[in-house]
């Protein structure tokens, strides 16, 4: 049975760092182009940033790009996003899966919550 587990979100004010995690099992993802998405309350879940199995492709949108960080360590099958100078808006649950995601891959999140 496959997993991602999603861990490493709390509760941090504006401007501070949170590092998540994502750890796979199940099965091996080195391959597979591995993404973080986020869904806000009451809007629906939005792209992040991925990254290619070898780690050379890494795509942020939006106001995102310069303080998201993503990275991954295949020999851990765990990627990782680094998040620095957090904003209120970032407030959401996060979640990580392949790019494109599978829909039976989803987990159960990790929520980060910004304060002003």
């Amino acid at each position: 049975q496959v997993q991602l587990v999603e861990s490493g979100g709390g509760s941090v004010q504006t401007g501070g760092s949170l590092r998540l995690s994502c750890i796979a099992s199940g099965r091996t993802f080195s391959s597979s182009t591995m993404g973080w998405f986020r869904q806000a309350p009451g809007k629906e879940r939005e792209f992040v940033a991925d990254i290619g199995g070898s780690g050379g492709v890494r795509i942020y949108t939006g106001s995102k790009k310069g303080r998201f960080t993503i990275s991954r360590d295949n020999t851990k099958n765990t990627v990782y996003l680094q998040m620095d100078n957090l904003k209120p808006e970032d407030t959401a649950v996060y979640y990580c899966n392949t790019n494109p995601p599978d829909p039976d891959y989803w987990g159960q999140g990790t929520q980060v919550t910004v304060s002003s």
